[in-house]
C-alpha cells in the first residue's frame, strides 16, 4: 500500500471504531432509561406484592368484610373482644380530603389561571418558582403549622376547647394541595390553543368572558385531572393529617370534630404492634384499601389528562 493512501485507511478506520463507540453508548443510554422507565412500575409492583403478603391472608381467613367497613370501632388492641372498624376512619379522611379540596381548588384555579392568563414575563417565573416551593416543604412542617398556629387561633376565633380537628386538617391539606393543583391547571390552560382566545376576542369578548366562556370549558378535562390528583394527595397524607386532626375515632358532625385518617392510623400504630398480629395484619389490610383507592383515582386523573391532550 502506498503511503498516500496508508493515512485515508486510518482516517476511515478511525470513523468506523467512533461510529461503533456512538452505537454502543447509544445502546446503553437506551438500556439506562429503559429500566429507569420500567423501574416505577416494578416498584409500585414490588409494594403491592408486600403489603398484600401482610394483609391477605387476614382478610381470606379472619377478617369480617361487612363489620370492616361498616363498624365504627375501631379497638384493635383489645384482647377480649378486637374490633375492626374502619368507618369512622373512612369518614374523618373524607371529611379532611373534601374540606381540603373545598379551600385548594378556588386557590389553585385561581392562581392557575392568573399564572397562565394574566402575568407575563418575570412575575410569572417568579410565581412558578414560589409555587414550586411551596410544594417542596415537608408534611412534617405543616403538621408543626396546624399544631402550633392554627390550634390556638381555631380555639380563640371559634371558641372550640380543641383546635386540632377537621377544619384545622382541612386547611393545612388544602395549603399543602394546591400547588401540584396549580401546576397542572397552569399546564391544562396552556394546552388551549391561542387560535381560541384570539377568535373570542376578535366577536369583542372582554378578557373574562374570554377565560371563563372559552379557555375555562376548553380546559375541563385538565382541570378535573389537577382536582382528582390533589384528591388522591389530600387521601395519601399522614403526617400533617396525623398533627392536626386530634387523632380521634370518631365520625364527625362538624369541621369542629376531631377525627382520625386511615393514613394517620397505621403511622401512629405500625410501630408498636407485633409482627404477625392480628393488629399487624389489620393495619395492612388498611394500607391494600389506601392502595388501591389511590391507585383508582390517579388513574383516573391520568385518564382525564391524557383525554385532554389528545383532544
Amino acid at each position: 500500500m502506498s503511503a498516500a493512501k496508508r493515512p485515508m485507511v486510518a482516517r476511515e478506520r478511525g470513523d468506523f471504531d467512533r461510529r461503533n463507540a456512538d452505537w454502543y453508548i447509544d445502546r446503553l443510554v437506551q438500556g439506562l432509561v429503559f429500566l429507569g422507565g420500567i423501574s416505577a412500575i416494578l416498584f409500585i409492583i414490588g409494594i403491592f406484592v408486600f403489603i398484600a403478603k401482610e394483609g391477605l391472608g387476614f382478610v381470606i381467613d379472619t377478617l369480617d368484610l361487612t363489620e370492616f367497613f361498616t363498624s365504627k370501632y375501631w379497638e384493635p388492641s383489645d384482647e377480649e373482644a378486637p374490633e375492626y372498624g374502619i368507618l369512622a376512619l373512612i369518614a374523618g379522611t373524607a371529611s379532611v380530603t373534601g374540606l381540603a379540596m373545598v379551600v385548594a381548588i378556588p386557590f389553585s384555579l385561581g392562581a392557575a389561571v392568573y399564572i397562565g392568563e394574566f402575568a407575563t414575563g418575570k412575575t410569572r417565573e417568579s410565581l412558578k418558582v414560589l409555587v414550586e416551593l411551596l410544594a417542596a416543604i415537608p408534611s412534617v412542617v405543616w403538621g408543626f403549622i396546624g399544631l402550633s398556629i392554627m390550634n390556638p387561633l381555631i380555639i380563640e376565633l371559634f371558641d372550640v376547647p380543641v383546635g386540632l380537628n377537621v377544619l384545622n386538617a382541612g386547611i393545612i391539606l388544602g395549603l399543602m394541595a394546591a400547588p401540584i393543583m396549580t401546576s397542572i391547571a397552569e399546564d391544562a390552560l396552556k394546552a388551549v390553543p391561542d387560535r381560541y382566545r384570539e377568535a373570542a376576542e376578535a366577536m369583542g369578548a372582554t378578557r373574562w368572558q374570554v377565560i371563563y366562556k372559552v379557555v375555562l370549558p376548553a380546559a375541563k378535562n385538565g382541570l378535573l385531572g389537577a382536582v382528582l390528583l390533589g384528591v388522591g394527595r389530600g387521601f395519601g397524607e399522614t403526617m400533617a393529617v396525623l398533627m392536626a386532626t386530634g387523632h380521634s375515632v370518631n365520625i364527625p358532625t362538624s369541621i369542629f370534630d376531631s377525627v382520625r385518617a386511615l393514613t394517620a392510623t397505621i403511622a401512629a400504630e405500625l410501630g408498636e404492634t407485633a409482627v404477625g398480629s392480628d393488629h399487624y395484619s389489620a393495619l395492612f389490610t388498611i394500607g391494600i384499601f389506601l392502595f388501591i383507592i389511590t391507585f383508582v383515582i390517579n388513574l383516573l386523573a391520568d385518564l382525564v389528562v391524557r383525554g385532554v391532550r389528545k383532544g
